[in-house]
């Protein structure tokens, strides 16, 4: 049986759909697989005779390197945003006084926070007690009195 042939474009072509993969679905996952796919097809381009273990060999290690390098850059240089509770709703409120509009009873009562209403876990309390939020677990504030 003869033996599938690789040509160097072919790896091109593949880095470009992994691109387009990227694009689709963003992460950072699928660019480094098209840039080892890239890598790849250049050793090809200049070392035509390499067989395809050898290139399927490389396009994988090139992948796991790159991918696992992005990993460790990002966790040491995280992105700096100016707003870094845009996407975390429960946690701005961290910090801010509300009136209760269900009271605390056994630790669990409601607050109403622009317009909508959150439950709250605290010690009990009457309708007319300020609380402030201390924490968020999800979507329930943890809230303590305030004077």
């Amino acid at each position: 049986m003869a033996e599938l042939i690789f040509v160097f474009w072919y790896w091109w072509v593949l880095a470009l759909a992994f691109l387009v993969i990227e694009i689709l679905a963003p992460g950072f996952f699928f660019l480094w697989m098209a840039v080892s796919g890239f890598i790849t097809g250049v050793m090809v381009w200049l070392i035509p005779s390499i067989s395809m273990d050898v290139q399927i060999f490389v396009f994988s290690i090139l992948s796991v390197i790159t991918i696992t390098a992005w990993r460790y850059y990002g966790k040491r240089h995280p992105i700096e945003t100016d707003q870094p509770l845009l996407n975390k709703r429960g946690a701005q409120y961290v910090g801010r006084v509300f009136n209760l509009y269900e009271p605390i009873k056994n630790g669990q009562g409601k607050i109403k926070v622009d317009d909508s209403i959150w439950k709250v876990h605290g010690e009990d309390c009457d309708i007319k007690t300020r609380v402030k939020v201390i924490a968020c677990r999800g979507t329930v504030f943890d809230v303590e009195k305030t004077d």
